[in-house]
């Protein structure tokens, strides 16, 4: 992928030297509360040789976000298929984002989603894009909300890979934003 940059961040594709901060966020307890899983060093280390290669492959997708002023990698955002979720229609692209704790609250998510939306809107011409959580996660539902994403509570589903062992995680709550939306936000913004 081409990284993108914005006031602060630079968007790219994972690195070798990323790869403890993708295990950290991955396996800590905080970042990980509303998954029903932490992945041990090798689960994380294979994960991101796959979002790398799709990331390779498709030109976008969860990207790392990194501080431009410093070079560290602080966690990621971006868009990505939703063809796992066999509740969501095919084609359906998501935004979601995974930060260090220690990077919260600093508007860094915002920051990227935004660069990504433009990225989803005007480069790939999608005309919708989407988000969703778990529903009492609600740093991440202020975020979609923050990005002008409205829910769509009739669109709110059990997410199918949540084990019935963890019922309190199942229900997501689904958040869209259209590209007429999004435009119109631009403009009012000016």
């Amino acid at each position: 992928m081409t990284p993108i940059r914005t006031g602060r961040l630079i968007l790219r594709n994972w690195e070798e030297r990323d790869r403890e901060l993708f295990y950290c966020i991955n396996s800590d307890e905080r970042v990980m509360e509303f998954f029903p899983f932490r992945r041990d060093r090798a689960a994380a280390d294979a994960k991101m040789d796959e979002v790398r290669a799709w990331i390779d492959e498709d030109g976008y997708g969860f990207a790392a976000a990194e501080i431009a002023a410093t070079g560290e990698c602080i966690g990621f955002v971006g868009l990505s298929g939703t063809e796992d979720i066999d509740v969501l229609a095919p084609g359906t692209i998501e935004i979601g984002w995974r930060l260090a704790p220690e990077f919260w609250g600093k508007g860094y998510v915002t920051e990227a989603a935004e660069a990504w939306l433009a990225f989803g809107f005007e480069t790939l011409g999608l005309d919708e894009i989407v988000s969703f959580a778990v529903a009492e996660n609600h740093r991440s539902t202020a975020v979609m909300k923050r990005l002008g994403m409205r829910a769509n509570p009739s669109a709110d589903f059990d997410h199918p890979a949540v084990p019935g062992s963890h019922p309190h995680l199942k229900r997501h709550v689904m958040y869209r934003l259209s590209r007429e939306d999004w435009q119109a936000r631009k403009r009012a913004a000016r």
